[in-house]
């Protein structure tokens, strides 16, 4: 039996949500919800489904196996922490866009919640969620890495949006650092310089380096001020038997064996590959309702809310660095 599934949040990440789960044969879209009358109603009124105005009475009346939680609020994550804790109370599997949320406390209590109740949680961290990057971390696991040595990450965007100091740290970054938590493990230590671009008021510049706890050191580079139409991801991840790099998420990785001459790569192909940025989503949101569906225990949901606290912790420290120009410990 498909798994019934309601979005909480109607703007257009949650609209992308709902589309896919409309189409997802393991999913089934029984309600939409918006404290915005107009939103839920648009959104109801083109996916046939019922439009309610606040979570619990949604959780009440529909009681839904799976809640896509596609808030945003201050800071694009204020406005996650209170819907899915309801659902979550509602004995709801629960996945929530990035970033988890814009508060650490508010954040652990989201994963605390989900751990007593024995429900899945899963972040939105959709960067790793495409064939190139899976290709990857297949490669990492296959020993043709080896020892790591280092991760360089970079990403940026042109969006002229801005709320806090440290929204571009907050509101982009989960992703970046998810990746390199991703390949690298667990981060303990950071460094962080950043910028205020001309005619902004935040910083939207920003340079981080880490120290990973496997002893590997990394660097991400990350920006809100880049001009439209250039590549806007890379990581590379060396080690001592060889190297790759990640382009663009899905559109190529490419092994570089040390000592070997022949290097490996995959190209996202014209036919039957990924199309743009909205079909990482796709994959990452069947992900977590295949996962579900198949009885995964919370603890083994691939994209957690404990992975998406870990990278929320790791911006934390980063902004700690900035405040007080030192090097500072990553958070447990």
């Amino acid at each position: 039996m498909p798994l019934r599934v309601a979005v909480i949040g109607c703007g257009p990440i949650g609209n992308r949500h709902a589309d896919i789960y409309l189409a997802d044969e393991l999913a089934d879209l029984v309600a939409v919800c918006d404290i915005r009358r107009d939103r839920a109603g648009a959104a109801s009124a083109r996916l046939s489904v019922p439009a309610f105005h606040d979570v619990p009475s949604m959780l009440a009346a529909i009681q839904p196996d799976v809640c896509s939680v596609a808030t945003g609020g201050f800071e694009y994550g204020s406005d996650h922490h209170e819907p899915t804790i309801q659902a979550l109370e509602a004995n709801c599997h629960v996945l929530c866009e990035k970033p988890i949320c814009n508060t650490i406390p508010e954040a652990e209590e989201m994963v605390a919640c989900a751990r007593k109740h024995d429900r899945c949680f899963g972040i939105d961290l959709n960067h790793r969620f495409t064939p190139a990057a899976m290709l990857a971390r297949e490669w990492m696991d296959e020993g043709l890495i080896g020892h790591q040595l280092f991760i360089n990450m970079a990403m940026w965007i042109c969006n002229p949006n801005e709320s806090s100091p440290y929204y571009m740290i907050k509101a982009l970054n989960p992703h970046s650092v998810d990746i390199m938590r991703h390949f690298g493990g667990d981060i303990e230590a950071v460094q962080c310089f950043a910028m205020t671009a001309p005619g902004r008021s935040i910083w939207s510049t920003m340079a981080l380096n880490v120290r990973f706890a496997s002893g590997a050191v990394g660097h991400l580079t990350a920006s809100y001020d880049m001009a439209r139409g250039h590549p806007m991801e890379r990581c590379e991840v060396a080690g001592l038997k060889g190297r790759f790099v990640l382009d663009d998420m899905w559109r190529n990785v490419t092994l570089y064996p040390a000592g070997d001459l022949v290097k490996r790569q995959y190209t996202n192909p014209v036919f039957g590959g990924y199309r743009d940025f909205h079909d990482t989503f796709s994959c990452r949101l069947h992900t977590f309702i295949e996962q579900v569906s198949n009885g995964v225990s919370p603890a083994e949901i691939n994209g957690s809310g404990e992975q998406g606290l870990a990278a929320q912790k790791v911006l934390d420290a980063a902004i700690r660095s900035i405040e007080t120009e030192s090097i500072v410990q990553v958070d447990e």
